[in-house]
């Protein structure tokens, strides 16, 4: 069953920052004899290289920072820098008095929060945990890709950071004024090249609380130490930003409109408050408008204010197609810049053939209609489910967007009884920097089949502690 299976990954996670009791140890004499560059990058890459070949076997405790230091004739700090490298990339646990083990292969680094364990379940299992879009309300590609192909650009090995016909197309109707752009592969993506470009490892990130879970394992995946700042119906509480502002954050980030815990949208007055706090900071101000087209609400964020100090990520996959993988970001220059530059070393640019797709999209008649229609469905199919949980007694928060959230006792008890109902949904632990209140998510964006009996569910869930 999924609980079953739920509960080994999360065991499995939580024991492997567990000391061995038990395990083989090797000798600081030992160890150093098998390091034949004593830098920081040259310790860590001869452990690596020993966990790599199975001379190092998982639960092997390591010596000590101290025991191995005067042995390569080294500081601790540089032995504790290794030790920090490798527990970044998974080979090694642990640190301080507890020791420093061997977790096992080399581990490449992935979004622990976001990582889907949906290829366990059984084929029967109703997934309502991801709040995607239907297909069947997405605009039709098939005259897009028409029209792309008659770009006499196609082909070209130009690199461009968005192309001409984009570019126009969102000129339209971006919120305000910039002379930088940017077409990036998702807009997570987006977030990902910003915070990688912007942070240095153990810089502060302030960031709107709940967050996404993907831009918590983003920040994780780059070193960045999140300060929270607290939200309401309104978007984030200027006293909090306050606060988190002593911290002296390089960035700051948040969804201006339709957030994915509470949909809420930020109002023209708290965009003012927030902007009036940012402004004359050194922190870069990063919006993520992941519902893009498919908002209720009209977008009011702080980027309207200080344009030359943020970067708006707009989203165009739930509102036309995940598979165009598609976002815009304009704003600041340096910022915008600095992820041109950094793509150089991959993809080096979108693929025109899908950004003059999705031009061509934002323009056409039926296609916005279509979009229109479908942000209407969506509102309708998320009422229709509060609807019957208000009739079970039940309060669900979210009045924009492709899911709703609904309070509970206890969130692990909750997602059990849902999973022995066959039915998956989606935790609030993995949204907060520290524990906040227990809670779980339904996706509405799909039909859902038998919802009277997904609101049974859902009311027995609430009551499990």
């Amino acid at each position: 069953m999924i609980s079953n299976v739920t509960d080994q990954k999360l065991g499995n996670r939580m024991t492997e920052d567990v000391p061995p009791q038990d395990g083989p140890a090797v000798s600081s004499a030992w160890l150093a004899e098998q390091i034949a560059e004593s830098s920081a990058a040259g310790i860590a890459a001869a452990i690596a290289r020993l966990v790599r070949h199975g001379e190092l076997a998982p639960q092997t405790r390591l010596p000590t920072v101290r025991a191995l230091a005067p042995r390569l004739d080294v500081s601790p700090a540089t032995v504790s820098a290794a030790w920090a490298t490798l527990r970044k990339q998974r080979v090694v646990a642990g640190g301080g008095r507890q020791g420093t083990w061997v977790l096992g292969g080399l581990a490449v680094p992935r979004p622990a929060r976001y990582e889907n364990i949906s290829r366990f379940w059984p084929d029967q299992t109703l997934n309502l945990s991801r709040a995607v879009p239907d297909p069947a309300l997405l605009p039709s590609m098939t005259d897009a890709f028409v029209h792309a192909l008659r770009d006499p650009e196609v082909h070209s090995y130009e690199v461009v950071s968005i192309s001409n016909p984009l570019r126009e197309a969102v000129g339209q109707t971006w919120p305000f004024k910039t002379d930088n752009w940017m077409c990036v592969n998702g807009g997570y993506e987006g977030l990902l090249l910003l915070m990688r470009t912007t942070v240095v490892p153990g810089e502060h990130v302030a960031i709107e609380e709940p967050a996404t879970p993907r831009l918590l394992d983003i920040l994780d995946n780059v070193g960045a130490r999140p300060v929270p700042v607290a939200t309401d119906a309104e978007g984030p509480i200027p006293a909090s930003l306050r606060e988190a502002l002593q911290h002296d954050p390089v960035a700051f980030v948040y969804e201006p409109r339709s957030s994915s815990h509470l949909g809420a949208s930020v109002t023209p007055s708290r965009r003012d408050e927030l902007a009036a706090l940012l402004a004359g900071t050194d922190t870069l101000v990063v919006e993520d408008d992941g519902l893009g087209d498919l908002s209720s609400f009209d977008y009011h964020g702080v980027a309207e204010v200080l344009p030359d100090q943020s970067v708006l990520v707009r989203s165009y996959s739930k509102s036309h197609s995940p598979d165009l993988r598609l976002a815009v970001m304009a704003g600041a220059a340096e910022p915008i810049e600095r992820v041109r530059v950094y793509r150089q070393f991959g993809s080096g640019w979108t693929s025109r053939l899908l950004q003059n797709a999705l031009a061509w999209l934002l323009q056409d008649e039926l296609s916005t209609s279509t979009v229109a229609t479908a942000r209407t469905t969506y509102r309708e199919r998320r009422e229709d489910l509060t609807g019957l949980l208000a009739a079970r007694g039940l309060e669900a928060t979210g009045v924009d967007g492709l899911a709703v959230w609904i309070p509970v006792r206890s969130e692990h008890e909750a997602l059990l009884v849902l999973a022995s109902h066959g039915i998956a949904v989606a935790g609030a632990s993995a949204s907060w920097t520290k524990p906040g209140p227990p809670a779980i998510r339904i996706a509405t964006g799909l039909p859902i089949p038998e919802p009277e009996r997904v609101a049974d569910a859902v009311a027995r869930a609430v009551q499990a502690r």
